[in-house]
């Protein structure tokens, strides 16, 4: 998507926290197999505190990355101001994993939305608590995935969105 927004790019950024490998090098991995296809270079940006999530912002610039794209790490979310902030102040176009990052500013997710998963952990809760064994219950994954375009953040960063991605988001913020 932030290839669509941007074809010309050359280069995207990728944020990932390596304090989680298992998650995030199987994510780099994908990432890395689309910036192929998409002929990108991808810098891989690394950042588990605060004062990383500023340096790694310091790195994309440096490296004249065009756009970012955020993992999908818990760790991110907890620090939605922070990146929306820094995203902004570096007017980088860049991408969340969590709705709720592009409702607090972010230009674009494509996610879950936390509350679904939230219902989730409590009905597996309730039924554990009930008894049940958790070996015995099965594996449940969100069952939506939404795309939500900020159009007030793309007018800050000078951007138009395609006609084709803005048709296929699921909320268009104005």
């Amino acid at each position: 998507m932030l290839h669509q927004l941007k074809p010309a790019e050359r280069s995207i950024a990728f944020l990932v926290n390596p304090t989680n490998p298992i998650f995030a090098e199987a994510e780099t991995r994908e990432v890395q197999l689309a910036a192929n296809v998409l002929g990108v270079d991808l810098v891989v940006l690394n950042a588990s505190n605060t004062s990383e999530i500023e340096a790694a912002f310091l790195t994309l610039v440096q490296r004249h990355a065009g756009a970012l794209l955020i993992g999908g790490d818990i760790f991110f979310l907890s620090r939605t101001d922070q990146l929306v902030a820094l995203a902004a102040r570096h007017a980088v176009p860049t991408m969340y994993t969590y709705i709720e990052q592009t409702l607090a500013g972010g230009l674009i997710a494509y996610g879950g939305r936390l509350a679904e998963s939230a219902h989730l952990i409590g009905v597996y809760s309730g039924r554990i608590l009930n008894g049940e064994k958790p070996a015995d219950l099965p594996v449940q994954l969100l069952t939506k995935v939404e795309l939500v375009i900020n159009l007030k953040t793309a007018k800050m960063l000078g951007l138009t969105f395609p006609l084709a991605l803005l048709g296929s988001a699921d909320e268009v913020i104005e």
